[in-house]
């Protein structure tokens, strides 16, 4: 019996041991299956959170997003997913959330609002992903802000119109897209510049959502209670193509075209070159358009994945970069011939009208963001 209870005994031992090996062979095994494909990817997994996307400008940034995202130094780095949220704030805020659940390493945004998506972005933050907002600034400590001084671009453009008007005249505002911290900067930067002068007088305002199409419904409706001969000047954050255009249309000879401080939409910039640069039947031409032009440029979304790969590798970034401000009048206007590098490096500031429409943004170019050019901005392809 005693050796029938050793053999027995021995044999569970063998056994325990056996499946023990098994188990942890197995684990080993699985543990090879999980890790594998991941370190072979090598890749981070990154998410471009959109808001607002009803104009050229948005557009644009995502495409130069998707263009750095495929560049040689990135291609093999980044796994880049898109996300639109509209005018949504608790949208923003759910797929937030989700893309942090998600595996999301890293979140480039463009924000709906300034402090309503904190909780989202510090709860993502805790999870030590990289949040990089671009364009629109967020309030939460943790993550970072790359953008133009805002304060600037409303302040340089309302004190050159208003010098240009000789301190008097009615202007025309139209702003951009509500709640957001750009709009609400520039306009208000603005409004303080013009109330320095007691001769301007602001006789309409109107939301134009950084739209051409909706700065033209918006003109049209000031329009039917303040004719052109009652207005000096117009301030738009996006339109002055278009107030140009209209003008022209109402029979406006060219060199009487109310002078205005705006963005830089190619077909205002194409207006502001010398007359006969471009020649055209219609508004797309250059008549020596009176105007100041600044951009908020579209390559900041392309530097704040650019930044954030840096920052998953190990490098500081900084909290804030605030870029310079792209500022071009008439007199220093440029016509690009092919939008290659070297030109945008000269400094070129507009692009002939049979490459891009008059609604798409000419400030594309940065030394930052030099892997990425014209077609990226046009095409989301590298160039």
């Amino acid at each position: 019996m005693n050796v029938l209870t050793h053999i027995l005994g021995r044999a569970r031992r063998l056994l325990r041991s056996a499946a023990l090996g098994a188990s942890l062979a197995a684990a080993c095994i699985g543990g090879l299956t999980l890790s594998g494909p991941a370190v072979a990817a090598g890749k981070y997994k990154i998410f471009l959170s959109m808001s607002y996307v009803g104009n050229d400008w948005q557009t644009e940034a995502a495409n130069m997003v998707k263009a750095m995202a495929a560049t040689p130094e990135l291609k093999d780095k980044v796994d880049l997913e898109v996300q639109v949220a509209g005018t949504d704030a608790q949208r923003q805020i759910q797929q937030i959330n989700s893309m942090v659940q998600a595996g999301a390493k890293a979140i480039v945004i463009y924000p709906i609002s300034p402090t309503a998506l904190n909780r989202a972005i510090r709860n993502a933050c805790s999870k030590g992903v990289v949040v990089i907002a671009y364009d629109g600034e967020v309030t939460e400590p943790c993550a970072h802000n790359i953008t133009i001084d805002q304060n600037q671009a409303g302040t340089v453009t309302a004190d050159w119109l208003a010098k240009t008007l000789n301190g008097k005249g009615n202007i025309v505002m139209i702003t951009g897209v509500p709640g957001t911290s750009v709009d609400r900067a520039r306009t208000e930067a603005a409004k303080a510049v013009f109330a320095k002068y007691p001769g301007i007088k602001i006789v309409a305002e109107g939301t134009g959502m950084w739209s051409q199409a909706t700065a033209k419904t918006e003109l049209s409706k000031i329009l039917a209670t303040n004719s052109w001969d009652k207005i000096d000047g117009l301030w738009m954050q996006v339109g002055c193509f278009t107030a140009a255009s209209m003008q022209l249309d109402a029979g406006i000879p060219d060199n009487k075209i109310k002078p205005c401080a705006g963005e830089s939409s190619n077909g205002h910039r194409i207006q502001m070159l010398p007359p006969g640069t471009v020649k055209g039947e219609g508004a797309y031409r250059s008549i020596g358009y009176p105007s100041i032009s600044y951009g908020s440029p579209p390559y900041s979304g392309a530097l704040a994945l650019k930044l954030a790969v840096q920052k998953l590798d190990g490098k500081d970034i900084p909290a804030r970069v605030t870029l310079k401000l792209p500022l071009v009048e008439t007199s220093q206007s440029k016509l690009c011939q092919t939008g290659s590098i070297a030109e945008l490096r000269a400094g070129c500031t507009a692009f002939p009208p049979d490459k891009v429409p008059p609604g798409w943004f000419a400030d594309i170019y940065s030394p930052e963001t030099s892997e990425v050019g014209f077609n990226a901005a046009l095409t989301g392809k590298g160039d």
